[in-house]
């Protein structure tokens, strides 16, 4: 028998959040971030205000996790609007991408303590 799978989708990693979808916000994916899946932690650009999969290290506001996106999108070669989560919500860590020099449980939990700071829990499990 064939092996079905899915797609992503945000209740893989999304909780609870808070009623009227006041946790979701309309942001700016920034050209260049690639295809991105639900679930992947964003950092915002100082300089544009654009949103960027969070780095561990840097200086342009990528370094600091502040959302997460809630549907696919894919900035390869234009800025696209997106629907994040980013205050007010608990969601899964195994649903959650990071970008790829976030690659350690040290450096995850970094982020997920940034994220607590906007009122986005991680919580261990499913």
């Amino acid at each position: 028998m064939a092996l079905l799978e899915t797609a992503a989708v945000a209740s893989d990693f999304l909780k609870t959040e808070a009623g009227n979808y006041r946790s979701r916000s309309i942001v700016t994916i920034a050209s260049g971030a690639g295809k991105l899946k639900p679930g992947q932690v964003l950092g915002k650009l100082t300089a544009s205000g654009k949103f960027t999969p969070n780095a561990a290290a840097g200086a342009d506001g990528s370094q600091t996790a502040v959302a997460i996106l809630l549907f696919p999108v894919d900035a390869t070669s234009a800025d696209v609007q997106a629907v994040v989560v980013d205050t007010d919500a608990v969601v899964s860590h195994a649903g959650l991408t990071h970008g790829p020099t976030v690659n350690d449980a040290t450096k995850r939990a970094a982020a997920n303590a940034q994220l607590a700071a906007v009122g986005i829990k991680v919580r261990q499990g499913a």
